[in-house]
């Protein structure tokens, strides 16, 4: 089976019903696990995405995605979830919703002797991310960041 094509067609689907529910479908993934094909949808919404929003995606996405038969007639399991508060940020879309909001860059190579960093995401473009640490504006070429996602303050989460 063709995983790839399979997750293509079932993005065609689920991208407009989601959409249309007022989500936003951050990442659509299908693979086999154990012995299960699984078809997962990660869903966001400003305020953070609840067990009663995964069942309202689930429902809505079970008819579109049978009638499309998105598998060839193949048995699947679909799962619906949150991205996670510490998802990392990629996309375009990811850069936008987390502007001026406070992320952890972990680089590479040391940025001034330094391998991570917690500021204020000001911004991005094809080479760069823009970080505000410590009050100074500093470039960080994105082929030096290793992973690059919203700060969580664990000692507020008591």
């Amino acid at each position: 089976m063709d995983y790839g094509s399979v997750k293509e067609r079932a993005e065609s689907v689920i991208v407009p019903v989601v959409e249309k529910l007022g989500y936003e479908v951050v990442e659509v993934t299908f693979n086999c696990v154990g012995k299960t094909d699984t078809l997962t949808v990660y869903i966001y919404k400003k305020g953070g995405v609840d067990l009663d929003d995964c069942v309202k995606v689930n429902d809505a996405l079970d008819a579109p995605l049978e009638a499309a038969d998105v598998t060839g007639g193949r048995a699947y399991t679909l799962n619906i979830s949150s991205p996670g508060l510490d998802r990392p940020i990629v996309t375009d879309r990811d850069f936008e919703r987390n502007a001026g909001e406070k992320v952890e860059a972990v680089y590479l190579k040391p940025v001034g002797k330094k391998k991570q960093a917690v500021g204020i995401l000001l911004g991005h473009d094809d080479e760069n991310v823009y970080l505000e640490v410590k009050t100074l504006k500093t470039p960080v070429p994105k082929a030096n960041i290793k992973v690059l996602r919203p700060y969580v303050d664990m000692k507020g989460l008591k």
